[in-house]
């Protein structure tokens, strides 16, 4: 089998992730609720997950996990991960069935009220529906990490069930590998701005050096490559675009808009507006000290040529 490192990424991103959710999640009350659901052949992603839970003794200590794993065929349940070398707070919990399971099992599972990580793997099936994104939405606070194929780009139909199902920040990234594997569309939706900042930070790590680039579902241009320090010039003529079409803005708005309606992280945002206040495109108030959020930035609008005047 040909390695497929759109898998990887999405392996590993999905590793960091719970490993950050978990400890904070856990913190807010004495329980929390993981969905793992997938609509093909996991791999490898299952196991990795639940290994995450034996690093959090501290964590765990004193409350209740339970990481509940929705397979649309049930020989795809197979976990391969020892359970009985998890921690004795981790349940898990094997069901098969299809997306619209979901709201069924997070109630037997007990996860009302209480902080919900979901991870849906539709790239192989249907997106889920909306009354499935609304019962993982009830959790709290819910997060979404959603995997789409290659032709969820063109439909686009989860920007708007998504923000609908209640999650207030929404952001999405597609990965390309090699023209053997087929591109997916990540979606990420949370409504803590901290964890939209740490996921845009997440794909910038883990997809360095795997071999994926990244194509921007809100940009025409080419796929970029992932490095640790990207171009910034593609974001730079969204950021003037949005100033020049929707008016002023503070660099708070601006690093909102970058994280939310761009592949780039909220550092980023800072770096373009530079470039963009070095090449003279726009201005800011006060015109002098840190870039921080209340700063406000303006698109410059060009002087038209004056007619000579002999006289």
């Amino acid at each position: 089998m040909v390695p497929d490192p759109i898998a990887d990424v999405i392996r590993e991103l999905l590793v960091r992730q719970v490993a950050e959710w978990a400890p904070v999640a856990l913190q807010r009350g004495r329980r929390a609720t993981l969905v793992y659901a997938y609509t093909g052949a996991d791999t490898g992603s299952v196991e990795s997950v639940l290994r995450v839970f034996t690093g959090l003794p501290d964590a765990l200590r004193g409350r209740r996990l339970a990481a509940v794993v929705l397979a649309a065929s049930p020989g795809d349940l197979g976990l391969g991960v020892d359970q009985s070398g998890l921690p004795a707070e981790v349940s898990v919990y094997a069901v098969p069935g299809g997306l619209d399971r979901l709201a069924v099992v997070l109630k037997a599972a007990g996860a009302a009220g209480a902080p919900v990580l979901a991870v849906l793997d539709a790239s192989h099936g249907p997106a889920p529906s909306p009354a499935t994104l609304a019962a993982l939405a009830a959790g709290r606070p819910a997060e979404l990490l959603l995997v789409l194929g290659a032709d969820a780009r063109a439909g686009s139909e989860h920007r708007a069930t998504v923000p609908e199902a209640g999650f207030d920040l929404v952001t999405e990234v597609e990965l390309v590998g090699g023209p053997e594997h087929e591109p997916r569309l990540v979606v990420f939706a949370t409504s803590s701005g901290k964890r939209l900042e740490a996921f845009k930070d997440g794909i910038w790590t883990v997809g360095h050096g795997i071999g994926v680039r990244y194509d921007d579902p809100y940009d025409p241009g080419p796929p970029v490559a992932v490095t640790p320090d990207p171009s910034v010039d593609p974001l730079g003529s969204r950021l003037l675009t949005r100033l020049t079409t929707s008016g002023p803005g503070t660099v708070g708005e601006l690093r909102l808009f970058t994280m939310t309606r761009s592949i780039y992280r909220a550092e980023d945002a800072n770096r373009a507006l530079l470039g963009l206040l070095a090449a003279g495109l726009v201005s800011r108030a006060p015109s002098s000290g840190r870039l921080g959020g209340d700063v406000l930035v303006e698109a410059v609008v060009p002087v038209p040529d004056q007619p000579s005047v002999d006289g």
